[in-house]
């Protein structure tokens, strides 16, 4: 049943929010990370997002409109992958830090909290919009069950 793939959207997409919520935690726990085991401060990670099993809004519209119905039963939104940010370290001047460099400079990682901040807002406002979502689709289904009655 093309309705019930509905909470299946939603459920990727609560998923893949969640997931950027967490990497967005991990940036800022390691924000004064100097050395990683890959050698190096930490680098920002990133998360990237992707459709699939999706058609255009067209497509869908023109199947419904023939009485074909719309039944994509796989669709929603998943993680493509997890990035690192390429952009340059901090350079703090501490020349007492055991990472100084002969300078006595220290690179940091590139995690700034602000954008920090506003990318787990984000995610919490799209993870609450799912919410809505699938709440509203399980009051129709509800609905749906009382008409039967």
């Amino acid at each position: 049943m093309a309705f019930l793939s509905s909470f299946d959207i939603c459920a990727s997409g609560m998923s893949a929010q969640r997931l950027r919520m967490d990497i967005a935690a991990e940036n800022v726990s390691n924000m004064q990370t100097t050395r990683t085991e890959a050698g190096g401060a930490y680098r920002r990670k990133d998360v990237v997002l992707e459709s699939y099993g999706t058609d255009s809004f067209k497509t869908a519209l023109r199947s419904a409109s023939r009485g074909n119905g719309y039944a994509s039963y796989s669709s929603g939104v998943r993680v493509a992958d997890i990035i690192e940010d390429d952009r340059e370290f901090k350079k703090v001047y501490n020349p007492d830090h055991p990472d100084a460099d002969e300078d006595g400079y220290v690179s940091m990682p590139n995690v700034d909290v602000l954008k920090e901040t506003v990318d787990s807002m984000s995610a919490t406002r799209s993870y609450e919009a799912n919410v809505t979502a699938l709440n509203a689709m399980k009051l129709m289904a509800q609905k749906a069950l009382e008409i039967g009655k």
